[in-house]
């Protein structure tokens, strides 16, 4: 009994020792960025055309010695750009001014910024059906049409041929995160992604850009029931040689693929909308059909 009473002591001893141990955490050196600079490239600027060829496309690039992720802020609106490279449209008609700010982060989020003024013309109106068939005057809402052949797949970046190497037969990808999400268009120009809770996606781009939160299944190439909950973006209707929806950040229609996030009407009606999109590692062009509700 004494030996179990010398035992018993010494564990309570240990375990109080134990107890009373403090973690330490290092979290590295915190850097602030140095030497921030940006370059603007105004699509079109020349000495006759001082606010660019009408597009609203510029093209911004940051560095920064020691920054790891940049931040871009325009009249308010963020997006974030690890690289600091950003092909930015502005869809407001006529000459308009933006202030950007744009900040660049070190580690632990240490950050430096800069501040300036952009003037940018924009000339493009887009057709007032397109608008009508995507938003109903106000808003209206879209889903994966699942019910028939082709409408997902993929082909050549450039071809022409919807789904010339894939196409998915009806309900093919039943179970995978997509045919129970809901995109609404507003008229004020934002977008409603409803997820309900998953979304479909290919993996590279996924855990590159929305980050690998560990849930979701592989397949191939393709990551099924991604977590991913409901956000709300911005569209626009842009058209660089074809008529396309520009979305803004990581916002996305069927199949999470990365890239531009602008997706080319391939053809339209009030009731379906037949697009497409080239994934970020511009591998493939992507297919899709949508139908309102």
């Amino acid at each position: 009994m004494k030996n179990l009473k010398h035992l018993f002591s010494l564990c309570l001893t240990l375990a109080l020792f134990t107890a009373c141990e403090e973690d330490t955490y290092e979290f590295g050196d915190i850097t602030t960025p140095t030497n921030l600079a940006v370059t603007v490239d105004v699509v079109g600027l020349d000495a006759e055309n001082p606010n660019g060829d009408g597009s609203g496309v510029v093209n911004f690039n940051a560095s920064a010695e020691g920054a790891i992720t940049y931040k871009y802020i325009f009249n308010g609106a963020e997006e974030m750009v690890a690289s600091g490279v950003l092909e930015k449209s502005f869809y407001a008609v006529g000459v308009n001014s933006y202030d950007v700010t744009v900040v660049a982060y070190g580690t632990a989020g240490s950050p430096s910024s800069t501040t300036f003024t952009i003037e940018v013309l924009a000339t493009y109106t887009p057709p007032a059906d397109l608008v009508q068939a995507l938003t109903g005057g106000s808003s209206k809402t879209w889903r994966v049409k699942s019910e028939v052949g082709q409408h997902f797949g993929l082909g050549p970046v450039g071809g022409l041929i919807p789904c010339e190497w894939y196409g998915a037969g009806p309900e093919d990808k039943v179970g995978t995160g997509t045919y129970d999400d809901r995109w609404t268009f507003n008229s004020d120009g934002t977008l409603n992604h409803m997820t309900n809770g998953t979304i479909f996606g290919r993996s590279a781009q996924v855990y590159a850009e929305l980050g690998n939160n560990g849930t979701g299944g592989e397949d191939g190439a393709d990551v099924l029931n991604y977590e991913y909950a409901d956000y709300t973006e911005n569209w626009n209707i842009i058209n660089p040689g074809q008529i396309s929806i520009k979305l803004t950040n990581n916002a996305f229609f069927t199949y999470y693929t990365g890239g531009s996030h602008t997706y080319e009407l391939w053809d339209y009606n009030e009731n379906e909308l037949y697009i497409r999109t080239v994934d970020g590692a511009g591998e493939f062009t992507w297919w899709m059909i949508l139908v309102a509700e």
